[in-house]
């Protein structure tokens, strides 16, 4: 009896993996169908079959990103925004970290550079696009500029609450046994903020991909945006809807791959703090507490 038992146990939890990995799939199949079903039917009915609309039906970009593949025509330009990608998100994590460091641990300099972080973060990227090429010309160096200005708040901001959140006890423990700033910061603050850092990495990726299209229509001669400037000077249409396409299928395989490589398994030595004040890490300190915190 208890061997059947088992048996019946395990073939249930079997069909259960299996449901689940049939829906995982089916459901976002038929999403992409339906949109596919919309999409065909608004070129089919309600464009004219001599418009210049018609070359945006699916089938037509379908077979044009086909080609582009398969001629290697897409593949520079996608290497080349995949370059530019990374390239920008080290230049922001090398300066957000220890930006949001400095931030979130030293209160007078949070309280003296707020001001104007605050006023440089709501200025848009993109508006820093004459500057960027003024001062770096064209290519790619501009590129990378507008990505990492994009990319680095949310690095930033995300590393000033995880130190603001980080228990006050274990760095006290921490300077008790005489460690150094930078025991500290291997031993306690990094294991504290890791989670942070992470979920701040996977925002300034998807920042920096929103940044990155219209960033490479500017001087430059590879990339995707470069390539839908190109696709719509040459009136190749469905060689536009192909890159479109790229631009979201990679999006998607980023995000899905930030995802996974960025949550944190675990969190570190850290507690969530029960006042306001922990919360800000730009707030003034209680009487009789230290002005930094790492």
């Amino acid at each position: 009896m208890t061997n059947a038992a088992n048996v019946t146990q395990a073939q249930g939890a079997g069909r259960e993996r299996l449901l689940g990995i049939v829906a995982a799939v089916a459901y976002p199949a038929a999403g992409v169908a339906v949109l596919l079903a919309a999409w065909w039917a608004w070129i089919e009915f309600f464009v004219e079959p001599g418009s210049f609309l018609a070359a945006f039906a699916p089938d037509k970009g379908a077979r044009a990103l086909s080609d582009l593949l398969a001629d290697g025509t897409l593949n520079r330009h996608i290497v080349s925004s995949l370059k530019r990608i990374l390239v920008g998100l080290v230049i922001a994590a090398a300066i957000g970290i220890p930006f949001g460091l400095a931030l979130g641990g030293i209160q007078t300099f949070a309280r003296a550079v707020s001001p104007v972080a605050s006023f440089v973060r709501m200025v848009s990227p993109l508006s820093w696009t004459p500057l960027a090429i003024i001062w770096f010309g064209v290519g790619d160096q501009p590129v990378y500029f507008l990505i990492a200005i994009g990319a680095v708040w949310p690095i930033a901001l995300s590393t000033a609450a995880g130190v603001a959140a980080l228990d006050q006890q274990w760095l006290m423990l921490g300077r008790s046994l005489r460690a150094t700033r930078l025991e500290l910061l291997r031993t306690i603050v990094w294991p504290g903020i890791r989670a942070d850092v992470l979920t701040g990495l996977r925002l300034a990726l998807t920042t920096a991909w929103i940044i990155l299209v219209p960033a490479e229509m500017l001087g430059v001669d590879s990339g995707l945006g470069y390539f839908i400037l190109d696709s719509r000077d040459r009136f190749a249409y469905s060689d536009l809807v192909a890159a479109i396409v790229v631009i979201g299928a990679l999006g998607f395989v980023l995000d899905r791959a930030a995802h996974y490589l960025l949550t944190p398994r675990r969190r570190g030595a850290r507690r969530i703090p029960t006042d306001t004040a922990a919360l800000d890490p730009v707030g003034g300190a209680a009487q009789g507490t230290p002005d930094y915190r790492i």
